[in-house]
């Protein structure tokens, strides 16, 4: 059987916005990295099987890597819904638009699925 409630993110989004705002980053930086790391948070829980997705943050002074762990080895790819209506189908497509890179890397257990933003000068 498997829960359909989602895990909660909305600690790890809190803690993004507030680490990205004591770094100085402009709010629109750190709205697109939130979305993004929403998105691809919510895949590894709905497609990548994985009831607790593990998140690891890194800030350096000019870049931001976000990555999220889950147990499917399948690398995700961006898809375009046929239903120009359609409710999803998007969300890769977004992180892509959002981010300055963005990709999936396998691991023993599953994958990794991670972005990268560049801080503005």
């Amino acid at each position: 059987m498997r829960a359909f409630n989602p895990p909660d993110c909305s600690t790890v989004r809190t803690e993004l916005r507030s680490l990205l705002r004591s770094a100085g980053w402009r709010a629109e930086a750190i709205d697109d990295a939130e979305l993004a790391f929403q998105e691809i948070f919510v895949n590894a829980w709905l497609h990548g099987r994985c009831p607790a997705p593990a998140v690891l943050v890194s800030l350096r002074p000019t870049l931001l890597r976000v990555a999220v762990c889950d147990n499917c080895p399948d690398l995700p790819e961006p898809r375009r819904p046929s239903d120009p209506y359609a409710l999803s189908g998007r969300g890769l497509q977004l992180v892509r638009a959002l981010t300055h890179r963005f990709g999936s890397d396998p691991t023993r257990t599953g994958k990794v699925t991670w972005f990268e933003l560049d801080r503005a000068a």
